[in-house]
């Protein structure tokens, strides 16, 4: 039979295991960065619109399908790795995809590419992008 002290000391290390394994803002699993965003016409205007994010001061559009994601607080360096895809409302399928020249991924910004299938550079509603490191 266990007494309550016992049972205290067992709780007491398995709190503390669970504390030491326990995922911290540091962890190289949580995301450095997120956005998601969308090329909207309302009225007469056009313009990005940041639905939700964190870390991401701002989206720029630097042409159609094309956008620079700028960080609130850089990478330590352009080592980290960045996710995103593209949807529309409509039927059309669009992606999301890394630029080619390495100038286009720096420690204070990322930029990406919005195609349909074809490679054509089109905008969209709906972009999300994850950046780790």
């Amino acid at each position: 039979m266990t007494t309550l002290a016992q049972h205290i000391a067992a709780l007491a290390t398995r709190i503390g295991q669970e504390l030491k394994a326990r995922v911290t803002p540091e962890h190289p699993g949580l995301a450095r960065a997120w956005v998601s965003f969308g090329w909207e016409k309302s009225h007469a205007t056009e313009h990005v619109v940041i639905h939700a994010g964190h870390n991401v001061k701002k989206v720029l559009r630097i042409a159609p399908g094309k956008y620079r994601v700028v960080f609130e607080v850089p990478m330590p360096d352009a080592h980290y790795c960045w996710l995103a895809f593209a949807r529309n409302s409509g039927k059309t399928m669009k992606m999301a995809a890394a630029r080619v020249n390495c100038d286009d991924k720096t420690t204070d910004d990322v930029e990406l590419v919005c195609t349909t299938p074809s490679g054509t550079l089109a905008d969209s509603s709906e972009i999300n992008v994850v950046v780790y490191r």
